[in-house]
């Protein structure tokens, strides 16, 4: 059981804890109430939870559960490391404080230590279905983007670890539209948003998120995509959406500048215009690791029906800005009525990058103020 009213911290346990126990059942809950009727319910290995909860105190959870059962591992989650609360806590027998924001490596080593021991499982074949059937199927809740591999890469061995440079690490995040997209979309939720204002680069994103908090949640993005395949084929396509969203990100960066105009929302969402593309592509590496088939015809049909609709889908699971949407969207065409000039910019990067005619980008450049 894992308890706590932040989704993106729940998130990163959950995945941390599958990646120990790949075949653990997890039951995650945001609230007291909803914790303590399940615990009357079911019988669990392991019980994380936050100290402050939207209805009440962790604590009260864990002094509910050792009323009735003095076995079960307990695991505090705390921003609190004062003295008084330790001491608070010491009476309940809680086996280990999880301290906000927590070290990875740390948290997987206190989990596989109070879980029990892995059973050896017997692996299952993938059963034989339609690609496109399985699109069909998914909700947005299933939808991703695929990480670059080399920051895919870094990302596993601190899971492990093996200390990074934190700072290179962002600098190498700003091309990657996963990472983009994900930590932008958690600075905006209700967990982060403090002041209420909207975060629409990945600048901004990292700043309100804060070092530690950044990088367990692209942690726990690596750890989520860590059974997907190196198909070549697969990885040529990637690789060319995403030299196609660099390209035009560098093209917007430019024309910003040349207009005095911040770039980084600019920036995002040149990243992020081809986010339907790229998740039905990372819908076929997972298909592909499974030891499925695809051939180009069916990847290329895929896209065709799918690119749009997952690419909306995203967009509001992540709760992006509905500025940085609108940025994404102009990278396609302007709207008919209200045009902000970095909306022009959008389009004139994408016009310039896909050599449309002469009269259309010298058109967008007058609108925007480049001519």
């Amino acid at each position: 059981m894992i308890v706590d009213d932040d989704p993106w911290l729940t998130g990163l346990l959950q995945q941390l804890v599958l990646n120990t126990r790949p075949t653990a059942t997890i039951d995650c809950f945001g609230d007291l109430h909803s914790a303590l009727s399940a615990w009357k319910l079911n019988s669990y290995q392991l019980v994380l939870a936050d100290w402050n909860l939207p209805d009440g105190s962790g604590l009260s959870l864990l002094q509910s559960i050792r009323q009735q059962d003095q076995s079960t591992p307990l695991v505090m989650i705390t921003g609190r490391a004062d003295r008084d609360s330790v001491l608070a806590a010491r009476p309940l027998g809680i086996s280990a404080y999880i301290t906000k924001p927590f070290e990875v490596p740390k948290v997987i080593a206190c989990i596989d230590r109070l879980l029990p021991a892995v059973e050896a499982q017997t692996p299952q074949q993938p059963t034989p279905s339609d690609f496109l059937d399985h699109l069909a199927g998914l909700c947005a809740a299933d939808l991703d983007l695929p990480l670059l591999s080399g920051i895919k890469d870094k990302l596993q061995q601190a899971y492990q670890g093996t200390p990074l440079d934190f700072r290179k690490l962002a600098e190498e995040w700003q091309r990657d539209p996963a990472l983009c997209a994900y930590l932008i979309s958690a600075a905006n939720s209700p967990a982060y948003k403090v002041d209420g204002q909207p975060c629409n680069s990945l600048q901004e994103a990292l700043i309100r998120l804060g070092g530690r908090t950044s990088l367990n949640l692209a942690i726990a993005q690596a750890l989520r995509q860590a059974c997907t395949s190196d198909d070549p084929i697969l990885s040529s396509l990637i690789q060319e959406h995403l030299n196609a969203a660099e390209r035009i990100a560098e093209q917007v960066i430019g024309l910003a500048r040349q207009c005095g105009i911040d770039h980084g929302a600019l920036h995002a969402a040149a990243l992020l215009h081809r986010m339907g593309e790229l998740s039905v592509l990372l819908q076929a590496q997972q298909w592909s690791a499974q030891g499925r088939s695809l051939d180009t015809t069916l990847i290329d049909k895929a896209i065709s029906d799918y690119a749009t609709s997952f690419a909306i889908a995203l967009k509001a699971q992540w709760g992006l800005p509905m500025a940085l949407r609108q940025l994404i969207g102009a990278t396609y065409a302007l709207p008919k009525t209200q045009v902000r000039r970095e909306q022009v910019l959008m389009r004139l990067a994408a016009a310039l990058f896909n050599n449309e005619p002469e009269e259309t980008t010298e058109r967008l450049k007058s609108l925007a103020g480049t001519a």
